[in-house]
């Protein structure tokens, strides 16, 4: 019995990490309505483990108990696997997930097998309930029992407000002066991309996604769509109204010298390739809007930052911001060359709670970790997702609008009152900062270059071009994220 619950004791730690690592910070499932089932077959197991790790730990289940006690094991076991079966219809699982399901599911199988003469003894006693103990092992059993079973309550619950936001929906922004407009999106897998052509199939546009991987495009994009993975397929009599680009590496990761280029080079070079494709097109597209970011203006605390202002040198820290955002638009600008009207979308921060910086924030916070990230005292200029595919369409719609574009709420805070916001709307408290240390050590000069400093962007131009934010300020933008 002892090596049982060693073995168990082994299939405990390895739920802990699936659980903390892949279902709450990696997968984020509690936050995704699509997991609505996946958390209700999580909690029907995690159930049956407290259960499980209880009667093994300190006491046994003997004469026709034991049945009862076997019943609950091929309840657990008939669970998993349909669990296992509603993964791969929902969701596609990292490596990581799937070796660590592949070892749970071999020692599992390990303990059974030694489990199942035990269970046969315990058939052959009178029946009842036999206290044992096992010392130190009884006591890891009962802490795990407990562990399982707070997370039984909490899967049941996250699965009733999945469910409530399934009903509830997406917000999905309709234009119809965009039906039968043909599209081109780059980065159309990503985080705004994603949203942005949902609006576009929704509004009746012809969309065209250029995407490096066709496959994994068609999952995350629905709707009547074209993929392409290179514009040298393309002919110089193919038509498109609109160019729309939001490709690029990825910001959010440790900054080496390795990152930093390909960081640059993912967004120049695709812009150049697009500008290049839209130079020998017969019929060139009326707009193109491509992708930038603020920190184009570099940091100052003390300034104010407007389509108008000139970048700041002041702070050292934002030179690699700058110098990528300047070169970015510099290849983008020159689509204006050939007639085509390009608008610069300098993006702040993107709220919503399926990716960009807040998703990264959901773990701590939702486990009373939160708070500000080192002094609280930075600026930090946010926009929701919505009034990001908001100004896209604006833009499309207004020929007045060219050149920079700041696409951040009218009304930025600091980094310290995002934190209390979010605190607020997630009923949570959010009083533990994240010292800078600790962020320059985990992330490099990414933590200077982007977390522990920030910029006051205000949107003039989108102000002046008459665009109206459904979100103007942090307060209705947390609270339409997080309301269920």
């Amino acid at each position: 019995m002892v090596l049982i619950l060693w073995l168990l004791a082994v299939q405990g730690i390895m739920g802990v990490f699936d659980l903390v690592y892949h279902h709450e910070m990696t997968e984020k499932l509690t936050w995704k309505p699509a997991a609505a089932r996946e958390m209700y077959l999580h909690g029907l197991r995690n159930g049956l483990y407290a259960v499980i790790f209880a009667s093994l730990g300190w006491l046994h289940w003997h004469g026709w108990l034991m049945w009862v006690f076997a019943g609950i094991l091929l309840a657990e076991i008939t669970i998993t696997l349909t669990d296992f079966v509603v993964e791969d219809m929902t969701r596609r699982l990292p490596a990581t997930e799937r070796v660590t399901h592949t070892v749970l599911a071999i020692n599992y199988g390990a303990t059974i097998g030694l489990l199942l003469p035990q269970l046969g003894d315990w058939a052959r006693q009178p029946a009842g309930f036999a206290p044992v103990y096992y010392g130190f092992l009884s006591w890891v059993m009962g802490i795990y029992a407990l562990g399982v079973l707070v997370w039984f309550f909490r899967d049941f619950l996250r699965s009733y407000r999945l469910n409530r936001m399934a009903r509830q929906g997406d917000t999905i922004m309709i234009d119809k002066s965009l039906a039968g407009k043909s599209v081109l999106v780059t980065g159309g897998t990503g985080f705004i991309g994603r949203a942005l052509c949902r609006d576009l199939i929704a509004s009746g546009a012809k969309v065209t996604v250029l995407t490096r991987d066709i496959a994994k495009a068609a999952e995350r994009i629905s709707g009547r769509v074209t993929l392409i993975d290179g514009l040298d397929r393309m002919d110089e009599d193919d038509h498109f109204d609109i160019v729309i680009n939001l490709a690029g590496e990825p910001v959010a990761q440790r900054w080496t010298k390795k990152t930093m280029t390909r960081i640059v080079d993912s967004r120049v070079d695709i812009t150049q390739a697009l500008v290049h494709f839209m130079s020998r097109m017969e019929c060139k597209p009326y707009v193109f809007i491509s992708g930038s970011a603020i920190g184009v203006y570099g940091f100052d605390e003390g300034e104010t930052f407007t389509e108008r202002s000139a970048p700041t040198r002041r702070n050292p820290h934002s030179a690699f911001a700058r110098n990528c955002c300047s070169a970015w638009e510099d290849v983008a600008w020159q689509a204006q060359e050939f007639g085509v009207r390009t608008v610069l979308l300098r993006i702040g921060m993107v709220l919503e709670k399926d990716g960009g910086p807040l998703s990264e924030l959901l773990f701590p916070f939702d486990f009373c970790l939160g708070g500000p990230i080192g002094s609280g005292r930075q600026w930090f200029s946010w926009i929701h997702r919505d009034d990001i595919i908001g100004l896209i369409f604006h833009a499309i719609r207004r020929p007045d609008v060219s050149g920079p574009l700041n696409a951040t709420a009218p009304l930025p805070v600091t980094n310290g009152e995002f934190s209390k916001q979010l605190g607020r709307a997630m009923k949570r408290p959010s009083f533990l900062p994240l010292p800078a240390f600790l962020l320059r050590l985990i992330f490099g000069d990414m933590a200077d270059g982007v977390m522990l400093n920030g910029q006051k962007v205000m949107p003039a131009k989108a102000g002046l071009t008459g665009y109206a934010f459904r979100y103007p300020d942090i307060q209705s933008a947390l609270g339409a994220i997080f309301a269920v």
